[in-house]
């Protein structure tokens, strides 16, 4: 094989690189677009009232495109869906780091990444407009309902594990178990934003959620420095 034979292989080695990136960009594009549009439709129509057919047109593709990359409704909505709640996620487990051994650090911390998060992003708001408004959980999205309760189960077994350190820790004496006291720290977390997103922002999520939150961990007896309020 000679030097040209070698040279020429090498372009059409870089050409077949260069063509699977492009492909891998263009099949995420419309991964992407197909989720925005689901968003708006969901957002219009309602989940139970929208078809794939309608996500497909406002999306400027075809039914094949979403099932090339979704296996049905309720995938293209958990993908909706993660493409929100998974950057929150990560976002909450910093704190872990962050605040170290720290509960109550930690949980006011929390809070206040979400309350600040939900705010500041108008695709989030729209979401959780979404899940919490515009869809029912029944049939085919039946599914989706018990994702969401493992999800909020496991937000409230972080929180009691917080408190539950908080009582170890010496920093708390609560006239609530652990659990109870963030099952109902974790009711006051969802009633704040349900009602923000309800009210269209009517209130500064922020500023309030931080104020409650704080109340009510003063009220179950917690404590912290003067300087981190």
């Amino acid at each position: 094989m000679n030097l040209q034979h070698v040279l020429a292989m090498a372009v059409l080695v870089e050409m077949d690189g260069e063509m699977v990136r492009r492909t891998k960009e263009d099949a995420a594009a419309t991964r992407n677009g197909l989720i925005d549009a689901a968003e708006r439709v969901f957002c219009e129509k309602g989940v139970s009232r929208a078809s794939l057919s309608d996500i497909a047109s406002a999306a400027g593709a075809t039914r094949g495109a979403i099932y090339w990359h979704f296996k049905d409704k309720v995938d293209l909505f958990n993908a909706m869906m993660d493409r929100v709640t998974l950057p929150l996620e990560q976002g909450c487990a910093q704190f872990s780091c962050v605040a170290g051994g720290d509960p109550v650090g930690r949980l006011r911390a929390v809070m206040a990444f979400v309350f600040h998060a939900v705010a500041s992003n108008a695709q989030a708001r729209r979401v959780f407009e979404i899940a919490m408004y515009k869809v029912e959980y029944v049939d085919e999205m039946a599914v989706v309902r018990d994702r969401h309760i493992a999800a909020s189960g496991n937000f409230t077994a972080q929180l009691a594990r917080d408190f539950a350190l908080a009582v170890e820790g010496g920093r708390l004496s609560m006239p609530l178990s652990p659990h109870e006291a963030a099952v109902s720290l974790h009711a006051l977390f969802d009633g704040l934003i349900q009602n923000w997103i309800l009210g269209q922002g009517g209130f500064d999520l922020v500023s309030v959620g931080g104020r409650a939150t704080d109340a009510f961990l003063r009220g179950v007896g917690l404590c912290w420095p003067v300087a981190d309020t």
